[in-house]
């Protein structure tokens, strides 16, 4: 064991964090779906969502046994909605072909949907006690930092330099404590901003502390202008409350989310009307709201929201969504229902809450 990791350790015993929801109990599924979750989100963000999830799915066969609609359901919110669309497949799979135990094997996990290099190795090292790396992005800033690793840790040149790092700092013993204690000093003390420097236990070895340079590292990510798309939200409502909605393709953006219908920036009123098979007498009124913007990861997305309220909807329309499995009326009494909860995007989220209340639960 080097001196980094016997540093890490001590300061663990007295410092780190040992109450989170995931540390306890721990078993291979509890870590990997805090690993799931932590991907791109904040422990205190996670931390309810967490708590619901496993309420609700407290192991990997009742996930796997689950719609997955209601998966969904209980991510809305956490954005990333991939990462809930791997979790149901990858129960299945563990369920399937696995017999419910998740593998001990690095090659056999990381084959699994959604389960790449790092998530592996904090199962192995968290809920297996073996001697693997993980390399997160507050193992990235530790390291970066401490041996002042230059460029964008997102290029592959400078991740093949840090895994390396990650694992010649990693102890072939006290694995699970080692990794606990890494990414808990660089989510408590070597944070992005203002990092704690005097109470880090590797300060005096740091290469970017004793270089008086610790904000150089890690470098950001080369700036790009996002491009810019527009379109519209058709928000179709009836007169006993219930609002139409469309569920997004598995593969893509919101993948099995549902929404209101979307469409391009210049679909119009009648057009929309017509392609549902409404007659435009029967709209009561329409009410077109101030544009606002969803951003990606890759792009922003302009949204305009169209209220359209119909006082009833011919047979032909009713018979066209009720054949359509992507489309459904959905009353906010359904959404109270446990066993009929979907899984919404954020804008659908937002849209649907200045309508009704329970939309927002």
């Amino acid at each position: 064991m080097d001196w980094f990791a016997q540093k890490l350790l001590t300061w663990h015993a007295q410092h780190g964090r040992k109450d989170l929801p995931w540390q306890q109990d721990i078993t291979p599924y509890r870590v990997w779906v805090s690993e799931i979750m932590l991907q791109q989100t904040q422990v205190t963000t996670v931390i309810d969502y967490y708590l619901r999830f496993m309420q609700r799915f407290p192991t990997v066969q009742d996930l796997a046994h689950a719609p997955l609609d209601e998966v969904l359901h209980h991510w809305t919110g956490l954005g990333y909605y991939a990462r809930a669309r791997n979790l149901h497949k990858t129960a299945q799979q563990i369920v399937q072909q696995h017999d419910g135990d998740f593998p001990h094997n690095q090659d056999v996990l990381e084959a699994l949907p959604g389960i790449g290099r790092s998530t592996a190795g904090a199962i192995r090292a968290i809920s297996m006690q073996q001697s693997a790396a993980i390399l997160d992005g507050n193992v990235k800033r530790v390291l970066t930092r401490f041996h002042a690793v230059a460029g964008y840790p997102g290029k592959t040149e400078i991740v093949r330099a840090l895994w390396q790092l990650a694992e010649q700092h990693t102890p072939k013993k006290e694995a699970a404590t080692y990794t606990q204690a890494i990414m808990d000093l660089g989510a408590t003390v070597c944070v992005r901003k203002n990092p704690s420097c005097h109470a880090c236990p590797l300060h005096s070895r740091c290469q970017a502390y004793i270089d008086h340079d610790v904000e150089r590292y890690p470098e950001p990510k080369p700036k790009k202008d996002k491009p810019v798309q527009q379109a519209r939200f058709f928000v179709v409502s009836l007169a006993n409350g219930a609002t139409l909605l469309e569920q997004k393709p598995l593969e893509g953006l919101w993948g099995g989310l549902w929404t209101p219908p979307q469409r391009q920036a210049d679909y119009t009123i009648e057009t929309f009307l017509s392609e549902l098979g409404a007659d435009p007498a029967g709209l009561e009124r329409s009410h077109i709201a101030p544009t606002f913007r969803h951003t990606f990861t890759h792009y922003h997305l302009d949204i305009e929201p169209v209220y359209l309220y119909l006082t009833n909807v011919p047979s032909s329309a009713a018979s066209m969504v009720a054949e359509c499995e992507a489309m459904r009326w959905v009353h906010p009494d359904q959404l109270s229902n446990d066993n009929q909860r979907i899984g919404l995007s954020a804008p659908a989220v937002k849209l649907l809450a200045s309508l009704k209340e329970p939309f927002t639960a």
